[in-house]
């Protein structure tokens, strides 16, 4: 479909908060963890489509939010978008988070994000909140500055920080963070690099939690057909773009 964008805003220099809407026809159902394949046009370098975390889906407004990292030519394009300019996009892409499995409010719903993997989080703490969950945000990145969208965290629950350098919060990784030597969660939900969600997703084994991890496989066609975002599961290999991006720690083989 094509949306018109409403707004796009560089932040801490190396993203942009996209804001587009489909005017008068509704957007689509979109569950927090899904993904789009954005068109890129304008970019001899770039011949496919480019995938991109579902970050908030504003309905009073008709808006689709994304945040996007500017890594190669095909998202620096995407950057340079103006108000009004149409985007095509292929929406809503993959399957997403899981909600809670019962209807116990009193459960302790940890979010952690780091990096471009912050997106997602923002939609999904707003879809726990409204369902009468009180969700915590534990949140990483190099610096203050790389801390992205902190307001709009904090409108949702209690948000927590870890810097690198000390700047925010405690330093170190979100790993060290006191928090979880201080509380017992019921689930936890993660979506950043690598290196983050496996030590993440450790935590989470060693302390009993449930826990679902956002992986960030290249993803060329979105829809299964090209096979370049395959990850070994304990049931075989799947794609990420159609059976994930979110997985259950307990189906994935990562040694942790």
């Amino acid at each position: 479909m094509d949306l018109t964008v409403t707004s796009n805003d560089w932040m801490d220099g190396n993203y942009i908060l996209m804001k587009l809407t489909g005017g008068t026809t509704p957007l689509p159902t979109m569950k927090p963890g899904q993904f789009a394949e954005l068109k890129i046009e304008g970019s001899p370098s770039t011949y496919l489509r480019r995938p991109i975390s579902i970050n908030y889906v504003d309905r009073e407004h008709n808006e689709l939010w994304l945040l996007i990292q500017m890594v190669g030519d095909g998202t620096r394009k995407l950057g340079e978008l103006k108000k009004g300019d149409s985007l095509n996009m292929v929406l809503p892409l993959g399957n997403g988070f899981g909600m809670p499995d019962d209807n116990d409010k009193q459960k302790k719903l940890l979010l952690v994000g780091g990096g471009v993997g912050l997106a997602p989080m923002l939609m999904l703490g707003a879809e726990l909140k409204n369902a009468g969950y009180s969700p915590i945000y534990l949140i990483g990145a190099r610096n203050k500055a790389a801390l992205l969208e902190m307001d709009e965290f904090k409108k949702i629950g209690a948000v927590y920080t870890t810097t690198e350098d000390g700047s925010d919060g405690e330093k170190g990784f979100v790993t060290n963070h006191s928090l979880l030597q201080k509380e017992k969660f019921d689930k936890i939900y993660v979506c950043g690099p690598t290196p983050m969600m496996k030590a993440v997703a450790s935590y989470a084994k060693q302390s009993g939690t449930e826990c679902e991890v956002s992986l960030e496989n290249k993803m060329a066609c979105g829809l299964g057909a090209c096979l370049c975002c395959v990850t070994e599961t304990k049931e075989g290999n799947k794609c990420v773009c159609s059976e994930g991006p979110v997985f259950n720690i307990n189906e994935l083989t990562w040694q942790i």
